[in-house]
């Protein structure tokens, strides 16, 4: 249970902030980090043999769903390269596995009641999963290439070609996984989002790039670009506000004496976040939707005979496309029900044990027996907090996207909403992570004098 107290303490200084850098084994978990994401970068410029990756990338910059992937992708989609599927396999699988740990009993004790242990299983389940999907959309993805003309290089036998390929982008995606891992583990910083985070950050300058061209040839778009980017910052400066703003629920401690000494009294407080999920609602509800959304899109562009068939995945696919108001309302949807998902598997919002911890210490909330009347005040005080906080993210999530709609400016969608959260959310986190490893740091350093 994390609380905090309202005292004050004195501001680093620099020889401070030198003295910890040196010291607190921060620099070797960045330049880990460092060395790991451009490891990442260069083998997505490695692609997959035989392919002519210029025709589908040419598909890809002309398909909204393909371009929005190849943008989480870091553009390794687009070049067809052996790092093509990227970190979806594995975040979908992740998403699955917690969502079937809160279904299935026997997961979800793995989850909660049997320790690192039952996690450090879970976690072999999903990666277990994540070959799964990843040779699933393999599949898919190398079924598609080989129906496009000329997309095969001329010589290759076509069998070989297929059941290598889907090797490769599976062994690529598990790769992948394993660098998030570890940058989790021993770097700083969650991999998975830092991989999405560099992915994103890669792709601006080709869509600054566009948007150049498009208000160049179209100088009545120049205001309407200038309104975009004042929306895009204030966009940031609330998703600033949402990712740190807290709801402070205060304590009362015992008084304890010990001799002639009186210890504790102290008042303290429990933060509650408004967004505990951070970042995480956001990739979770896109990854969710690009997963059917690039299955339709791939299947759409397919030779389909005439009929049903063809009808239905025509509904489904202007259902998904990530340009259409049922995309938006679909995606609004899940974002706060994510956000509530994930606060609920959250171990420091669980009203229950928040209760039964602070009854064990003799602590309380003003005017609140202690007990069961706390465990639902608490849980009263987390549902209005957490949903505020779903309903604020899933509306700055699209405000952007209406921006980019009423301005007539397109090229910058790609890089609207979902992405400046991601990159601002991920940006922040990292952030945190620095001063609370620096902190940590400085306090042993205090205890060990």
């Amino acid at each position: 249970m994390a609380v905090g107290h309202s005292g004050g303490m004195r501001m680093p200084t620099a020889a401070d902030l030198v003295s910890m850098w040196n010291a607190s084994g921060l620099k070797e978990k960045l330049i880990f980090t460092f060395l790991m994401l451009v490891l990442f970068r260069f083998g997505i410029h490695l692609p997959v043999f035989g392919i002519n990756n210029e025709i589908f990338a040419r598909i890809a910059s002309g398909n909204n769903i393909l371009g929005f992937l190849d943008l989480f992708s870091g553009g390794a989609l687009g070049k067809v390269s052996i790092f093509a599927l990227g970190i979806g396999p594995y975040i979908t699988s992740s998403i699955i596995m917690q969502l079937m740990a809160v279904i299935i009993p026997a997961l979800e004790k793995l989850q909660k009641e049997d320790g690192e242990a039952g996690r450090r299983k879970l976690s072999q389940y999903t990666r277990v999963f994540t070959v799964v999907l990843a040779a699933f959309q393999g599949i898919i993805f190398m079924g598609y290439m080989a129906h496009l003309p000329g997309a095969i290089t001329a010589g290759v036998n076509h069998a070989m070609f297929y059941v290598s390929s889907v090797i490769t982008l599976t062994a690529g995606s598990v790769l992948v996984m394993w660098m998030s891992e570890l940058i989790t583990e021993k770097g700083i910083g969650n991999g998975g989002s830092l991989i999405i985070f560099v992915g994103i950050l890669s792709g601006i300058p080709l869509y600054s790039s566009r948007t150049a061209q498009m208000v160049a040839n179209d100088s009545a778009l120049m205001w309407g670009l200038v309104l975009l980017l004042a929306i895009f910052f204030v966009t940031m400066i609330f998703i600033v506000i949402m990712q740190e703003a807290i709801r402070k629920v205060i304590i009362v401690n015992p008084k304890r004496q010990v001799g002639n000494k009186v210890y504790g009294g102290v008042n303290t407080f429990i933060p509650f976040k408004l967004n505990p999920g951070g970042v995480m609602p956001i990739i979770f509800a896109v990854a969710i939707l690009l997963f059917p959304s690039t299955i339709l899109s791939l299947v759409g562009q397919a030779n389909l005979p005439a009929g049903w068939v063809q009808d239905f995945v025509l509904v489904l696919n202007k259902i998904f496309n990530p340009s259409g108001i049922t995309y938006y309302a679909i995606y609004f949807l899940m974002i706060v029900a994510l956000t509530f998902f994930y606060a609920s598997i959250m171990p420091n919002m669980q009203p229950k044990e928040i209760a039964d911890n602070l009854k064990k210490y003799g602590s309380s909330i003003p005017g609140i027996k202690p007990g069961r009347p706390t465990a639902e005040a608490l849980d009263k005080i987390l549902t209005k907090t957490t949903f505020i906080g779903a309903l604020g993210l899933g509306i700055i999530a699209l405000v952007p996207a209406f921006a980019s709609y009423v301005t007539r400016i397109t090229t910058l969608q790609g890089i609207g909403a979902t992405s400046l959260i991601i990159m601002v959310g991920v940006a922040l986190d990292l952030i945190n992570q620095v001063k609370t490893h620096l902190l940590a740091r400085n306090y042993e350093s205090f205890l060990k004098e």
